[in-house]
Order: C-alpha cells, then structure tokens, then sequence
C-alpha cells in the first residue's frame, strides 16, 4: 500500500517558533534549503522520512506526534459546517477546505466556533427540542457539548492525570494490587475518607438502599465515601479512583479547565467531572500494563475485561485513549449509543468522525447490537471517503434496583481501520482483502451524499433532489 504523504506545515512552522529560530536557521539545522522549508511549511511540499528524522535528531521532536489525525478532525468538522444550509452560497471544494485547514488550522476552528454559534433550529440540524428552540437555548454549545469537544480535541488523552494514574496503580500493586479494597485502604490512610457501601441511612419513604447515593456520595465534614450496594465491584472501584482524583489532583485539574477557557461554569464543572473519570480510568488500566495486555490478547475485549477485573465499557474505553505519544496502541473510534440513536459518548483516533448533530447512520452495527443483546458482532464497512473499517459492537445495562427501577440500556461501539484489522482476534476469520464483504455505511444522512442508500432518513443537504412521481424508489427521490 502506497504511503499517505505528510502535510504537516502548520506544526513545522510551530517547531520552528518554540525555537526561536529563522527559517533560513531552521532549514541549516535540518540540512535543507531555505525554499524547501518554506514550501513545506505553506503545504506545497508534503514532509519526507529524512526530515522527519532530521526533526527528532536536531531537536528532540518526537516524530509520532507529527500525525494528521487533528487535521482530519478539524476537516471533517468544518466539511460538517459548510453543509449546513445557513452557510450558504457556493459550497468551496474539498481542495479549498483543506488548504485552510492545514495552513490556517486556527482559522477553521474558530469557523467551527462560529457555526454552533449561529445554529438556529432542529430542523436545520438535528430537529433539536421545540421549546429549547423557543428559549434561545441553541445559540451556543452546551457546556456538555463544549466538553465533548475539548476531550475530542485533546485526543481523548491527558497527559499529566494518565501518568498519574499509572502511578497510582503501581503504587498498589507493590502490596497486594489494585482491588477495591485496596483503593478504600488507600484513600482511608491517604485522606482519612472511609468508605461505607450503602446508603448511610437516608434513604427516605419509597427509596431502596442506594438510591439516596446514587454511584458515589462524598460528605467532606464525615469524610466518608458512600457507594452504591448495587453497583458492581468493579464500579464502586471506579468511584473510589475518581474521589481519589477530586481530592488528591485538584490542583492539576484546575490548571487543565483554566487552561481549556470554557464558556461558562456549568461547562467547567462537567469538565471536572470528565478529568476525574479519566484519572480513574488510567488507575484502574494502567497504561503500560493494559497496552502490553491489549496486544499480548489480540484487543478481546471479554479477556482484557477479566483480567483487569472490569467491565467492557471501561476497556473499550481505555482502548480508544492510548494515545501516550511514543506508545501508541491501535487507533480505535470508541461510541456508546441509546436506543435512540443518540450518541451519548464518542471519541475517534481514526478518520471516522461522528456527526455532532443528529443520529448515526442507521447502517452501522452499533444498532444491529439491540438485537442480539449479550454478543459481540462485527461488520467490515467502508465509509463515503473510501476508508474500511472492523466495527465491534456489543451491548451493555445498567440495573438499578428492583422491579420499579429503570434500567439503562446502551450500545457500545468501538473499531479501527481494516489497515490494524490483523491485531484484533475478531478478524481471524473474516475476509478482509475482498471489497464485496465490506459493507457501505455513513456518518449521518445529512452529510452523507451517497446516491444508492435504502435506509436513507433525509436527503443531504448539498445536493439536489430529483423527484419523479412516475417512479417509486425506496426512497422517493433521486440526487442530482
């Protein structure tokens, strides 16, 4: 397979600022002309091996951070936001688009800011709610929505809570390894928080023991930690390693919300919630050991789960964040989706990027996996771009309580390129050098423009449609 050519002129040109140097400096150290550095730093070039090379030897740059993968995210969200009727006009090709993306990458993300800006009905976008229409709701992200954005551009991985987390594990594991009670030792002896499983008797009139709680409850004037009795083993860890990540790294994770500027405090505070799950994440699956353990298992998600002593959703999870640069591991798009269709966590280390507004393509197997609830299927699929992928999906409930109580139910997706299809146990048996077994899939019908589609909801918005009433498709119109 012929190798993708490197565009990188805009972190070039950042290098060379962090230096402090001239591009007629920088090109000497890099031993090539002055011309060349500016071809490639405007994106006429693309980047060779020897000057990347070049990069490493001359200043230390480590060359696996010099991926594509943010100018593909931010390409895939400004194409989003130019198919958005409210933009109007003549619609830029794709060449256009990625010129200011890989030369003005600040410029386009601010476009993306302006766009959820001007977002104005559902039925523009998603057909969000009438009445948060009415209320001016939807002039701006939500504060969850702007967290979402800030972990989707962050890669989904944080440096400083990972290695954090990592030594705590290790911590841990000098003495009898990280279990639950471990952990409730640890935070008792570390910060006097004593860990009680129940609901420490307020559960009022109708309430079970628990629901008072919730998943976790912490009274900083007691000190104590309550957890819910319902929960499983491997959640009330979970909820132990977050309060641990409250306590012990509230300096770090303050800096990291400064730092990101959100819009509102409501945002900073859903943020703050995000950094601690992740903190605990990390602790719980170290990086080291889960990377080592994913490769050594070939990525199974049941025996990465069992060996770890957690549940599916943490492990592909955690598969979609190694991202530590210099050990990366598979690059994996990881979903989890309601019954809806409603994508109510995403992330993507791969080229498939979810739609930010309305359903997912009704053709992609996370839906398919309400119907054979408990297993783990799989489908090749090929995207618009041309990209294939291995697509897992499997699902998971949540109980929390009797008969009365409701009990979540949600799909979990998660996949990489066909390209790593080899490192994953599930592809032993399948076909994957034959086109006919992959089958075509979108991201969201209304960026979708594929002509031949029985499961199409909504024409795409930047083509035109033809309408014969002569003729009766499973679809009543055709795409100019």
């Amino acid at each position: 397979m012929r190798a993708r050519k490197l565009f990188i002129g805009g972190k070039i040109r950042a290098i060379r600022g962090e230096q402090g140097l001239t591009q007629a400096g920088f090109a000497t150290k890099l031993g090539i002309s002055t011309s060349y550095l500016n071809q490639i730093e405007n994106n006429q070039r693309h980047v060779s091996a020897s000057v990347l090379l070049a990069l490493a030897e001359a200043f230390s740059v480590d060359i696996t951070t010099l991926s594509d993968q943010d100018t593909d995210r931010l390409l895939a969200d400004v194409s989003e936001a130019l198919a958005d009727p409210v933009s109007g006009g003549t619609q830029p090709s794709l060449t256009d688009v990625k010129l200011v993306v890989q030369n003005a990458p600040s410029f386009a993300r601010a476009f993306v800011a302006l766009h959820q800006a001007m977002r104005r009905s559902g039925d523009q976008l998603a057909e969000l709610d009438e009445t948060l229409e009415r209320s001016g709701a939807l002039t701006d992200p939500t504060p969850y929505e702007e967290v979402r954005d800030f972990f989707h551009y962050v890669d989904n991985y944080i440096h400083e809570l990972d290695l954090a987390g990592e030594a705590l594990n290790q911590e841990l594991a000098k003495s009898r390894g990280v279990s639950l009670k471990a952990l409730a030792d640890y935070i008792e002896r570390r910060h006097r928080v004593r860990v009680v499983i129940g609901a420490g008797g307020e559960a009022g009139a109708g309430q079970g023991e628990g629901d008072a709680v919730g998943l976790r409850r912490f009274d900083p004037v007691s000190r104590v930690l309550w957890l819910n009795p319902r929960s499983p083993v491997s959640t009330q860890a979970f909820q132990i390693a977050c309060q641990i990540a409250l306590i012990e790294h509230d300096a770090v994770m303050r800096r990291i919300i400064e730092e990101a500027r959100f819009r509102s405090a409501d945002a900073a505070a859903i943020c703050r919630i995000g950094l601690a799950n992740y903190f605990a994440g990390a602790a719980i699956l170290p990086y080291g050991a889960f990377a080592a353990a994913a490769r050594e298992l070939r990525h199974d998600l049941v025996l990465l789960a069992d060996r770890f002593s957690t549940s599916l959703e943490q492990v592909a999870h955690r598969l979609s964040t190694l991202q530590r640069p210099g050990q990366k591991g598979v690059p994996f798009f990881f979903a989890r989706v309601d019954k809806a269709g409603n994508i109510t966590k995403r992330h993507s280390a791969t080229k498939l990027q979810f739609a930010r507004f309305g359903s997912a393509c009704p053709l992609w197997n996370a839906h398919s996996a309400f119907e054979t609830p408990n297993r783990i299927i799989r489908q090749l699929a090929e995207t618009p771009d041309g990209v294939r992928y291995l697509c897992l999906a499997t699902t998971v409930s949540k109980p929390s309580g009797g008969w009365r109580d409701p009990v979540q139910f949600y799909a979990l997706a998660l996949g990489c390129e066909v390209a790593h299809a080899g490192e994953l146990v599930y592809a032993d048996d399948l076909d994957v050098a034959r086109a006919e077994a992959f089958e075509p899939i979108g991201v969201s019908c209304r960026i979708c423009e594929r002509r031949e589609c029985h499961q199409r909801a909504v024409p795409p918005l930047k083509r035109r449609l033809l309408v014969d009433p002569d003729r009766r498709k499973p679809v009543p119109y055709d795409l100019d």
